[in-house]
């Protein structure tokens, strides 16, 4: 009998559930007791430092009801293609404290469908596309009557939601923490027991204008994963420049310019003689995780702003909590663009793109309390893991104001990493002295000799630099 771990049963995604939920009662139950609820955790493992303050995470403690677990699955109803927006529906409506289980679906499965996307009911129904029939034919922030389809491609993350939160107010912090993270397994009978993710070194990468030799290409490889979590690295399976593809409605696409394409391998030359011997550390995390912004109806996942969303920091995986200046009412929490491992600068254009299941807990943090906190001036998407603080610094910190009318086509012209370093530069400044204490001498001593600061990444139109500070620095330091 399926327990949940046979992708080939009819009712996988029902015994799946069905068995996460029989056996999460003592899971659940400490994850809801007021030690955990109250930042306790986050604390115990920082050795008594975190964001949130004893007395911050009381007073939003004071709001939690009883807590509910609630799981979102991916499919075409349930997720919206390449785009954030404040007029989307809730998929769900929680309260602070509540816990969520959120599949996510990579936009590159349709790479090798046979393993991505065959037997998957849920990325069946959103990768469909047929000379009828499209599962989701919206895919960008772009116009309806784009060449290229509704969308046009302005922006490519599949991302499910969005979760509201209720009571949540432009002024306020959401905190999301990241429980669990798990590999969604191959649904083809052919590769029980792994998953795949797919590597696009592709035009709008770093490297794509600086290639040896005078033909440019795009090359995608594609890399297994133990869907067991057993092992903790990926290796390749083969490669193959991008062939060329005539979508379903008869478009030519020479490049990857649209999401979704689905590829024809009878056309494609697959080397499998590639990357042999070589272990890739697999780090799952989210590219794509964030709040709606107030500053337009429809926003392009791509580009990452002071609400989040493409940050594409591999640090934003199981353990680390974010948090996030709300825009909107309800804040309106979508998630995507999973992958199983990234480098930091993520040069090629993607990480190995691979669809993942996280767990979130939300907490609220009401604007009313947070003064004299460290989340009093926050206006940026920041991390907190066991051990470090990162804030991220972008080319332009909110690019739809900064940039005006045109901002979501400037955008993709204008970033430096000299302006994301000077963005980072500035918020960890700002931080040291605010969240710290410190003066303006202090900060920028440390920051030089106790700061890294990284390359996030160079591909998603608003350019990423972090800023990384370990929180044992401060373990004797009462502010």
């Amino acid at each position: 009998m399926c327990l949940g771990d046979d992708p080939t049963c009819a009712a996988f995604a029902e015994h799946r559930l069905r068995y996460r939920r029989d056996m999460e009662p003592e899971r659940r139950a400490f994850l809801k007791s007021s030690f955990v609820a109250t930042g306790g955790a986050a604390a115990l493992a920082a050795g008594g430092l975190s964001l949130v303050s004893p007395a911050l995470a009381q007073s939003s403690a004071r709001r939690l009801k009883q807590t509910a677990h609630y799981h979102l699955p991916a499919h075409a109803e349930t997720i919206h293609w390449g785009y954030f927006s404040k007029t989307l529906k809730p998929q769900v409506e929680i309260e602070s404290g509540d816990f969520v289980t959120i599949e996510t679906l990579t936009h590159h499965a349709n790479d090798d469908a046979e393993r991505m996307v065959t037997g998957d009911p849920g990325a069946e129904s959103v990768f469909l596309w047929t000379k009828e029939k499209k599962g989701v034919a919206r895919r960008g922030a772009g116009p309806e009557d784009s060449k290229l389809g509704p969308g046009g491609g302005l922006g490519v993350h599949i991302c499910t939601g969005p979760v509201a939160i209720r009571g949540a107010e432009p002024g306020d912090v959401l905190e999301v923490r990241i429980l669990d993270v798990e590999p969604r397994p191959s649904a083809n009978p052919k590769f029980k027991g792994r998953t795949f993710g797919s590597n696009a070194a592709a035009w709008w990468g770093y490297h794509y204008n600086d290639m040896l030799g005078a033909k440019k290409r795009e090359v995608l490889t594609i890399y297994e994963v133990d869907a067991t979590g057993e092992r903790d690295w990926a290796k390749a399976v083969y490669s193959f420049p991008w062939p060329g593809v005539t979508d379903p409605d008869g478009r030519e696409h020479p490049t990857i310019d649209y999401p979704g394409l689905p590829v024809d391998h009878t056309k494609t030359k697959r080397s499998f003689d590639v990357l042999k011997g070589i272990r890739v550390p697999i780090r799952p995390h989210f590219g794509t995780m964030g709040l709606a912004p107030s500053e337009a109806e429809m926003v392009n996942s791509i580009p990452p702003s002071y609400t989040g969303g493409n940050i594409d920091n591999w640090r934003i995986g199981k353990g680390a909590t974010m948090y996030y200046p709300v825009a909107v009412p309800g804040a309106l929490f979508s998630v995507g663009d999973p992958h199983a491992s990234q480098g930091d600068s993520e040069l090629c254009g993607t990480a190995i793109e691979c669809s993942l299941t996280g767990t979130f807990q939300f907490i609220l943090h009401k604007k009313a309390d947070l003064a004299g906190t460290s989340l009093e001036a926050l206006d940026f998407p920041m991390i907190e893991t066991a051990d470090d603080w990162v804030l991220s610094g972008f080319s332009y910190p909110n690019y739809l104001k900064d940039l005006g009318p045109d901002a979501q086509n400037a955008i993709f012209q204008k970033s430096s990493l000299d302006l994301a370093m000077r963005d980072a530069f500035r918020k960890m400044r700002q931080f040291l002295m605010q969240a710290k204490g410190l003066t303006e001498d202090e900060a920028i001593s440390l920051m030089s000799v106790a700061v890294d600061f990284g390359i996030t990444q160079v591909v998603d139109g608003n350019w990423g630099v972090h800023a990384i500070v370990k929180k044992a620095i401060f373990s004797e330091r009462a502010v």
